[in-house]
């Protein structure tokens, strides 16, 4: 388990998001050009193994059914080491992806470059962009913790985030400190903005 704080505000509300060249699951190679016409895209760094990745999951999938039709494109991203860690390879995502029943492109960052660049710090670790590629939210999903059920939230912060991205707007709080997984890095491959406490 890792507890995410300052670490996650290296890249803040404001910031542009990034470009990157990713294969997805699917069998396409994706830049950030290939979502140019949602009118908001969420990235979110996530994994297969992790427990928090796999609670929020269908939770994020939900999000991505219910916002589709307003031009609200979700996009997952997994860069954790795959050599340290098999269950998160490129061939398990494939299997993972089918599991989950995906709505989205789930990419590999083998190269871990696209999570140093957004300074991601965890799984889950999420963003959202607004129409220009400004960094509207990034943090939580909700306030239920990852051990209750969904039906326990009562502050659902992504789906509020998402609907002001849609009208080029931040919530009071665009971040919000994340629970998750820390990114499984490569050895001598840890950012140096990484500022973390961590519990094995």
């Amino acid at each position: 388990m890792v507890l995410i704080n300052e670490a996650q505000q290296t890249y803040g509300v404001g910031e542009e998001a990034l470009d990157f060249s990713l294969p997805g699951t699917d069998g396409k190679t994706y830049f950030l050009e290939s979502f140019s016409s949602a009118k908001v895209l969420v990235i979110v760094f996530t994994c297969n193994h992790c427990p928090y990745a796999q609670v929020y999951m269908p939770r994020i999938i939900q999000l991505q059914k219910d916002f589709v039709k307003k031009g609200v494109q979700f996009v997952g991203i997994n860069p954790n080491d795959s050599v340290a860690y098999p269950d998160d390879s490129f061939e398990e995502m494939k299997v993972w992806a089918e599991k989950w029943g995906l709505n989205f492109p789930y990419l590999r960052d083998e190269t871990q470059e696209t999570a140093m660049a957004y300074k991601a710090v965890c799984t889950p670790d999420i963003f959202v962009f607004d129409s220009q590629r400004k960094l509207r939210y990034r943090g939580k999903v909700d306030d239920s913790s990852p051990y209750d059920q969904p039906k326990t939230a009562k502050n659902f912060w992504l789906r509020e985030a998402i609907d002001l991205a849609l009208q080029q707007k931040s919530p009071k709080t665009a971040f919000r400190p994340v629970m998750g997984c820390s990114i499984k890095w490569k050895k001598k491959n840890e950012p140096q903005f990484l500022s973390i406490k961590a519990s094995k």
